[in-house]
């Protein structure tokens, strides 16, 4: 009788242990739905010519939770965001802050680039205070891919008085 009860017992502590800590279970208690989509779902993975004049790359990351981010933009000679790719090592709500941030760019001029702030991805995405970390380094990321696309543009301006001068 002892081993029969303790074999239910056992059995049923393996399927709780199932259901609390199932990845599927956690993705949907901890994570809201738009940042599971982003998350299994991500836009513009990937990477551009970082040599290029017209690419400006930014890597942030946190030393306290050990999220970096590679974000890169493209952008025309009118000034316009034509493409955006994103590198993450970190948690879902780091990528999908990633993922959010370079549809957000794209389309935009780079001042309007730079209004874009980690209040308006958090809020987007549902994240929780805990999380908010992801999208300061999502905002940290634009500015800093359009400080490097400025810098190129200023090289370049530079080069083209020298051979004119």
């Amino acid at each position: 009788m002892a081993i029969v009860s303790l074999r239910n017992s056992a059995s049923s502590l393996l399927l709780f242990s199932r259901r609390v800590f199932s990845p599927e279970l956690k993705a949907q208690c901890l994570y809201h739905i738009k940042v599971v989509d982003h998350y299994e779902n991500p836009r513009n993975v990937g990477t551009l010519d970082k040599n290029s004049k017209n690419v400006g790359t930014g890597l942030v990351g946190a030393p306290a939770c050990g999220d970096v981010m590679k974000l890169q933009i493209e952008v025309d000679d009118h000034g316009m965001i034509v493409d955006a790719k994103f590198k993450t090592f970190g948690c879902g709500s780091a990528i999908a802050s990633s993922s959010l941030a370079t549809e957000w760019v794209k389309g935009k001029s780079v001042e309007e680039a730079l209004q874009i702030r980690n209040t308006d991805i958090a809020k987007e995405l549902c994240l929780p205070p805990v999380k908010l970390h992801c999208s300061m380094l999502a905002e940290d990321a634009i500015k800093a891919a359009l400080s490097d696309y400025r810098i190129k543009q200023q090289d370049k301006k530079e080069k083209r008085v020298q051979a004119t001068g």
